[in-house]
């Protein structure tokens, strides 16, 4: 892959302003790559940053995974890779990438210039479109990231844990789901659609996520409260080091679609890639077919769940 003209979209609010940036700008100079920078803010969108980005070889995007699913959603279907440059607080996207941390290790990646082509998800809630390349959702992990925002500028990806303890007080809701026109109703703790199935450390939300199969995951946590979450998290850490069948398998409900519709009773917060939406359910969420190319050293097989 010929790479000598790059267009770097970067979040300057991203993160507590510690990732080696600056560092993996001077090593791109370094090998006389043309770099061109432009910054985020709320007066301009993704959408005009990026309606040139056919005159570049590739596109970097430094921020967090609002940032890096803001990005790509606004570069769907064009061709033009996209490396993702870890400078948030989780950088989920990343992990599931299996990207490296340090500056000389991710422009290896982005030379080598392997890529992987994936999946997105788009996210409709009151007829406004938000695209999302991890994990959208309404309940209990919408309601631990909105909890966790204020604590992150202290307390980085720390807040996460902070917020799920805010998140103990009994709850039930029902959520009606409407996947590819079949309906189904149960109740549950949180309603997730994933498109990467790796959380922190690659360890799997659930077996058979498959970013690249033009299918959206549909996970639904049974239960009430945030330990609802406790038994997931002793499954995710058997599958990631091959123990055995899960131990809690009936603690989730997991559907495989190309369309959904979520219902709830009551209305919940909505988050997607860690950020959250002012307005509540009703949503749906859609997959967009091989609408994005990641660099990543990652065969397919190596980033399904």
């Amino acid at each position: 892959m010929k790479l000598s003209k790059l267009l770097l979209i970067k979040n300057p609010k991203s993160g507590q302003g510690n990732s080696p940036l600056k560092e993996f700008t001077e090593l791109l100079e370094e090998k006389g790559l043309s770099l061109e920078t432009r910054e985020l803010s709320h007066e301009v969108t993704c959408d005009s940053l990026l309606e040139d980005a056919k005159n570049f070889d590739a596109v970097i995007a430094a921020g967090g995974d609002g940032t890096v699913s803001a990005v790509a959603y606004a570069m769907r279907n064009q061709g033009v890779p996209l490396f993702v440059f870890p400078a948030g607080t989780a950088n989920l996207i990343a992990q599931n990438l299996n990207l490296p941390s340090t500056a000389p290790e991710l422009l290896e990646v982005l030379l080598e210039g392997h890529t992987l082509l994936a999946d997105l998800g788009e996210l409709e809630v009151e007829g406004e479109k938000k695209g999302f390349a991890m994990i959208a959702g309404a309940g209990l992990d919408a309601a631990l990231i909105k909890a966790s925002e204020d604590l992150k500028p202290n307390f980085g990806a720390f807040a996460y844990v902070l917020g799920a303890l805010k998140q103990l007080v009994p709850r039930t809701q029902q959520f009606k789901l409407t996947l590819d026109g079949q309906e189904t109703t149960l109740e549950g703790a949180s309603v997730m659609i994933a498109n990467f199935g790796m959380a922190n450390f690659r360890l799997p939300v659930t077996s058979g996520i498959d970013p690249a199969d033009g299918l959206l995951t549909v996970v639904v946590l049974k239960g009430k409260t945030a330990l609802t979450l406790l038994p997931t998290v002793i499954d995710s850490v058997r599958a990631k080091f091959n123990l055995g069948d899960p131990l809690f398998a009936d603690h989730l409900e997991t559907y495989h679609c190309k369309h959904i519709r979520v219902e709830t009773t009551p209305e919940l917060p909505i988050q997607y890639d860690g950020e959250s939406l002012e307005s509540s359910t009703p949503f749906e969420a859609r997959v967009l077919p091989k609408a994005i190319r990641f660099f990543t050293r990652e065969t397919r097989e190596e980033v399904k769940t």
